[in-house]
C-alpha cells in the first residue's frame, strides 16, 4: 500500500487491525463520509480528518451534548487525527495536495467539482499517485443536471420516495427517525473501498469510487423500488402495516404495544396456538400468508382481542420461547439495555485524558482481527503540528 511505510514510521505508530497500514485522507465532513471513515478507522486504517477552519459542522449540532462536545460528532470521529486546512492558504493547500500523494485512499463530500480548483480533484490526484482509491460522496451524483443540487439527507427522504411509504395512510409524510440514507451512503461507500483496495493488491491500479445518496436510497428501498420497477406498482403509505405480510406490525396489549411477526406459514401457526385461537387455525381464510394479508382487517381484531388479556412482557416471553418473532417498542436507552441483557456488550469505553468515554462499539466481529478503539474523537486540529511537519517537514522516505 502506498501510505503503508509513512504510516507505520511517521506521525503514527503501526496500528492492529485488517487495514493496518491503509492510509486514509478524510477530507469529508457531517456524517456519510466521517461514519464510512469511522468504520476504516476502527479496522486499523489511520485516518486523517481535515477539517476548514470553522470545523467539521457536526462540531456545532447541538444539543445533546457531553461536555460541551455534540454528542452527534461523537458519534462518528473516534480513531482518527485531526488537522485543519485552508484550502486558500497556499502552505495548507500544498499539505493538502502531499496528504493526497501519499494516501491510500481519499474521501471527499464537497459539491462535485468542488476540489478541481485547490488541484484535489480525482484526475490530478490520481496524476501524482496513481494507486489513489479517491472516494466521492455526493447527494444526487455528478451529472451537469444534478450538479446544482444540495445533497442533504431530508432531501433524500423526500425525492426517493421514502417520506411518501412513512406515516398514517390518512396522514402526512414522515422523514425517518434517523439520517438513514447518509448511513447508507456511508457504508456503500465503505464497501466501495475496500472492493478497490483489493482491485489495487491485484492489479497495482487505483480508481474513483462513487457514491450518491439518492441511489443509495433507491437500492436500500429495495422491495418498495422493486414493486415498482419489477412490478408496476407504486406502494404507498400504510402506516405500520406491511404490504405483503399479516401479522408484521405493533399489536395491542394489556399495557402497550409489541411488534409481532409471521413471516411464514409455521410462525403463524405456533402464534395461533400460543394465543389460543384454535378457530383461527381452521380457518381458510387465514392459511397461506397472502390469505392473511388479504384478509387482514378480519384477522387482526381477533388476534388484539387475545392479546389484550396479558402484558407485553408476558407475551413477549412466552412468544419468543415458542419461536414467534416478537419485539417491545423500546426507547432507545432500553434498546442499549437490552443488548446488554443478550450479550451484545453494545458500549466500549475509549480512553480520553485521565477519563473514558462511553461510545457504540462497532457492529462487526472478527475471531482474529477484532476493532479497536485507540483514540477519542479529536479536537480541532488536535494533531495539526505533528501532521504538518510530517507533510512539509520532510520526504516520505
Amino acid at each position: 500500500m502506498a501510505g503503508l511505510a509513512v504510516t507505520a514510521s511517521a506521525a503514527q505508530p503501526a496500528t492492529a487491525g485488517p487495514l493496518s497500514g491503509l492510509l486514509v485522507a478524510d477530507f469529508s465532513r457531517i456524517l456519510a463520509g466521517p461514519y464510512c471513515t469511522m468504520l476504516l478507522a476502527d479496522l486499523g486504517a489511520d485516518v486523517i480528518k481535515v477539517e476548514g477552519p470553522a470545523g467539521d459542522d457536526t462540531r456545532t449540532w447541538m444539543p445533546p451534548v457531553r461536555g460541551e462536545v455534540s454528542t452527534y460528532y461523537l458519534a462518528i470521529n473516534r480513531n482518527k487525527r485531526a488537522i485543519v486546512l485552508d484550502l486558500r492558504n497556499d502552505d495548507d493547500r500544498a499539505a493538502a495536495i502531499e496528504l493526497a500523494r501519499r494516501a491510500d485512499v481519499l474521501i471527499e463530500n464537497f459539491k462535485p467539482g468542488g476540489l478541481a480548483r485547490f488541484g484535489l480533484d480525482f484526475d490530478t490526484v490520481a496524476s501524482n499517485n496513481p494507486g489513489i482509491i479517491y472516494t466521492s460522496i455526493s447527494g444526487f451524483g455528478t451529472a451537469p443536471q444534478a450538479v446544482g443540487i444540495p445533497g442533504y439527507d431530508l432531501m433524500v427522504q423526500a425525492i426517493s420516495g421514502l417520506m411518501s411509504l412513512t406515516g398514517e395512510p390518512d396522514g402526512p409524510a414522515y422523514r425517518s427517525g434517523i439520517s438513514v440514507f447518509d448511513v447508507m451512503a456511508g457504508m456503500h461507500a465503505c464497501i466501495g473501498i475496500l472492493a478497490a483496495v483489493q482491485h489495487r493488491n491485484d492489479t497495482g491500479e487505483g480508481q474513483h469510487v462513487e457514491v450518491s445518496l439518492l441511489a443509495s436510497a433507491l437500492s436500500g428501498l429495495v422491495n418498495h423500488t422493486s414493486a415498482y420497477v419489477s412490478g408496476g406498482v407504486v406502494p404507498y403509505r400504510m402506516g405500520n402495516a406491511h404490504p405483503s405480510l399479516f401479522p408484521y406490525e405493533p399489536l395491542p396489549t394489556a399495557d402497550g404495544e409489541l411488534v409481532i411477526i409471521a413471516g411464514n406459514d409455521n410462525q403463524f401457526r405456533t402464534l395461533a396456538k400460543v394465543l389460543d385461537l384454535p378457530d383461527v387455525l381452521d380457518d381458510p381464510r387465514f392459511e397461506h400468508n397472502q390469505d392473511r394479508t388479504a384478509n387482514r382487517e378480519a384477522l387482526r381484531p381477533l388476534l388484539v382481542e387475545r392479546l389484550g388479556k396479558r402484558t407485553s412482557k408476558e407475551w413477549f416471553d412466552d412468544l419468543i420461547a415458542a419461536g414467534v418473532p416478537c419485539a417491545p417498542i423500546n426507547t432507545i436507552d432500553k434498546g442499549v439495555a437490552f443488548a446488554r441483557e443478550i450479550g451484545l456488550d453494545p458500549v466500549v469505553e475509549v480512553r480520553d485524558g485521565d477519563e473514558t468515554l462511553p461510545m457504540v462499539r462497532n457492529p462487526i466481529t472478527f475471531s482474529k482481527t477484532p476493532p479497536t478503539y485507540r483514540t477519542p474523537p479529536p479536537t480541532i486540529d488536535r494533531d495539526g503540528t505533528e501532521i504538518r511537519q510530517w507533510l512539509l517537514g520532510k520526504s516520505d522516505d
